[in-house]
């Protein structure tokens, strides 16, 4: 698949993501994506080890403690790049079909690793702006 069929066939077929990164803080980024998102009708599990609750959703420490009760289809993340390789093991582990690497964000072992484990990576991209784009068109 290019990146855009990828890109297509996640806004298409998920509607549960995964926020790795997610911040309480409503001038965030991540905020507003998710917000943007859950307002889409997309189910939002924040994963955040500092916070019990986000846009009225229980909030997870870890993706490994969100997969216990909520089905991950796609794992969005909002953390620097170093930080990719333990979110894409997390993501492989709990079954997550899609791995998604908000703009700025890119880590070519670990979309690697995330492709050759059979998920769907897009690196380097907002969602938001590619959910907009994409129901423009």
């Amino acid at each position: 698949m290019t990146e855009q069929q990828t890109i297509e066939h996640i806004l298409k077929n998920y509607r549960s993501v995964a926020v790795v990164g997610l911040s309480p803080k409503t001038h965030r980024d991540s905020f507003g994506v998710a917000r943007y998102m859950q307002a889409q009708g997309w189910r939002i599990i924040p994963i955040n080890p500092n916070a019990s609750e986000i846009l009225g959703e229980k909030a997870y420490p870890t993706l490994t403690d969100a997969a216990r009760e909520h089905r991950i289809e796609l794992v969005d993340v909002f953390r620097n790049s170093f930080d990719v390789p333990p979110v894409v093991d997390e993501a492989i582990a709990v079954g997550a079909q899609a791995i998604w690497l908000q703009l700025g964000i890119h880590h070519d072992a670990a979309t690697a690793k995330a492709r050759a484990a059979g998920l769907l990576v897009v690196e380097n991209r907002c969602l938001m702006v590619d959910h907009r784009r994409t129901a423009v068109a």
